[in-house]
């Protein structure tokens, strides 16, 4: 199984939050290798760059932890390649539209998120489009 988390559930795994056992057995799993993880590196820097430019995450996200956690993940994940063309507009948000293209590049079966933006289009060319929650079931085989 080929998943894309996108980078709101890896802020959330570095966050204490209601969600974040969840989230937490999800990013396990994967390091664990019970799926494979496809990691872009426009997600990497989006994740750099959203702790760094919002106050509040940078407040309650130490920079090592965030390193740490990127290090970890490179290490278990399959990279996908920078996309050079033109990606299409598909999301109600423009700034979603990079995940979309590469988990579709990167053939992922689950695209899992919190961005209703993305959530609201259910299913994309076969890949679904899931909660963190609703993901957790199919990898506990209830999905």
């Amino acid at each position: 199984m080929r998943v894309l988390l996108d980078v709101n559930l890896l802020i959330s795994y570095l966050l204490p939050s209601s969600k974040q056992q969840t989230i937490a057995a999800i990013v396990e799993a994967a390091f664990e290798g019970s799926f494979t993880l496809l990691l872009p590196p426009e997600l990497v820097q989006e994740f750099s760059t959203t702790i760094g430019a919002k106050r509040y995450l940078a407040r309650r996200i130490r920079p090592e932890d965030a390193t740490s956690l990127v290090t970890l993940l490179s290490q278990v994940a399959e990279i996908i390649p920078p996309i050079s063309g033109k990606i299409p507009a598909v999301c109600r948000d423009a700034k979603d539209d990079y995940l979309l293209a590469y988990a579709l590049v990167g053939q992922a079966d689950y695209l899992v998120t919190g961005d209703n933006d993305l959530l609201v289009l259910g299913e994309v060319e076969r890949m679904r489009i899931v909660s963190p929650a609703d993901f957790l079931k199919v990898l506990r085989g209830r999905g």
